[in-house]
């Protein structure tokens, strides 16, 4: 590779643009492929590229100084947890600001990239175009290929059905009023959905289902945004962060089996947590009633785990999304059951040259890790950082993934790429200032 390798991105979202800035910043020639008509990704609503899993009435869930990118504050007058629109408009600046269009080529999509016996890649485009690139960087994302449930259930369901990812608004993809619906899910999209559809004058009646429960955490705790309290330093062990957690919200908010939802088997911060401020209110006014997990559909039925049938028109699965990566050969790259392990989740052992960003599960938001490694990816491709060898790579992964499923035993897919926020920067600036001695030594 020369001092200047030229670098294909994949996706210009929240994680891509980062990546594009940090490699203009290192002067690093690239391009940045994007299959919609514009920058944003997931937080584009209504992105022409169908990817996007924003709906009408979204607010991020970590507050607006823990998203924000670091080199690139949000303004003064932005609101604690804004809505899509406006962390759009955000990375419209961002990109503006530092003039990163330059290098994105939009309504173009990556439909293969293979490895040449020399290393570099060979990238094909939806035109028919291939293109020559020494460095690849996947910034595609994780939360736009739909995963529908695998019911241990039986039994056929004669009404509408939708996955939260077709979910706009209370009209869209169909018109919730009047209707009896049925949400199955727990996570933040379940909540928001739940909590939208069951305000008076929408939906007729609000079911919400789960097999399993989860800890609830709210925006705000005694008035501070909830995110910038429980950011406990890297030292902190998550068992103790756990406690404390559980603790103050538990006094401040109340418990999930109080308000009639499962218990949850497992400890908090033991699996990724739920955000809503508003799902207590409506349980507590009768608007959403909870539900267990579902035994079987039967027409415009649904049995439940506890004998209970209720009628129901819609069903909205709330159930997550694969990891996908369809420009990539199976045999070469894939993740069955969204489980593709990596170093530091970024780097395959023996690919040096392949690189993964946002692809990961933070118990915070994903913008400022996602900087964090674009940084120390264009260290890395200008020799600034050496990385450790195959197999030290290979212990760091099998310990870090021995740790990680101790922690989260249910193995489910959303616990495959999780990472505690400020324990994985505080790695990856270890990681930088080790790669850099090594490189000086080197040199």
């Amino acid at each position: 590779m020369s001092d200047r390798p030229r670098v294909c991105v994949i996706g210009a979202g929240s994680s891509g643009i980062a990546v594009v800035k940090a490699l203009k910043d290192r002067g690093i020639p690239q391009v940045c492929y994007e299959k919609g008509d514009d920058i944003g990704g997931n937080w584009y609503f209504r992105n022409s590229n169908g990817m996007s899993a924003a709906y009408e009435s979204l607010h991020i869930n970590t507050d607006a100084k823990l998203m924000e990118y670091r080199d690139y504050p949000m303004p003064p007058d932005t609101p604690d947890y804004p809505s899509h629109r406006v962390i759009k408009a955000y990375f419209d600046d961002y990109a503006a600001h530092f003039g990163l269009r330059e290098h994105i080529r939009c309504n173009t999509e990556v439909t293969r990239a293979e490895r040449a016996a020399d290393g570099s890649w060979a990238v094909t485009l939806d035109s028919g175009e291939t293109e020559r690139f020494d460095a690849l960087v996947v910034a595609n994302g994780h939360h736009w290929d739909p995963r529908w449930p695998e019911p241990p259930y039986t039994g056929e369901f004669d009404g509408a059905q939708i996955h939260s990812h077709q979910y706009m608004n209370p009209h869209e993809p169909l018109d919730f009023h009047g209707k009896r619906v049925l949400v199955v899910g727990m996570g933040n999209s379940a909540m928001d959905i739940a909590c939208e559809l069951s305000r008076p004058g929408i939906a007729e009646k609000l079911f919400l289902s789960a097999r399993n429960g989860v800890w609830i955490l709210p925006k705000y705790l005694f008035g501070i945004p909830m995110s910038r309290l429980g950011m406990l330093p890297h030292w902190v062990p998550w068992q103790i962060g756990g406690f404390l957690t559980r603790l103050a919200v538990t006094l401040n908010a109340g418990s999930p089996w109080r308000f009639g939802l499962p218990r949850p088997t497992h400890r908090m911060l033991q699996a990724h947590p739920t955000i809503s401020q508003e799902i207590y209110m409506r349980l507590g006014s009768g608007d959403v009633l909870p539900r267990p997990g579902i035994r079987m559909l039967k027409g415009d039925r649904v049995e439940f785990s506890d004998g209970r049938e209720e009628q129901v028109d819609v069903i909205v699965w709330c159930t997550g999304y694969k990891l996908s990566l369809p420009f990539f050969d199976p045999g070469f790259i894939s993740a069955p059951g969204n489980d593709l392990p990596l170093w530091e989740r970024m780097i395959k052992p023996g690919i040096d040259n392949l690189y993964f960003v946002g692809l990961l599960q933070p118990l915070g938001a994903i913008m400022p890790i996602a900087e964090a490694q674009g940084r120390f990816i264009g260290d890395h491709l200008l020799g600034r950082i050496v990385l450790p060898d195959t197999a030290e790579m290979q212990r760091a992964m099998a310990k870090e993934r021995a740790a990680m499923f101790r922690r989260y035993q249910d193995h489910a897919p959303r616990h495959t790429m999780q990472v505690d926020f400020e324990a994985y920067l505080h790695r990856l600036r270890k990681h930088a200032r080790r790669g850099r001695r090594l490189a000086a030594d080197a040199a």
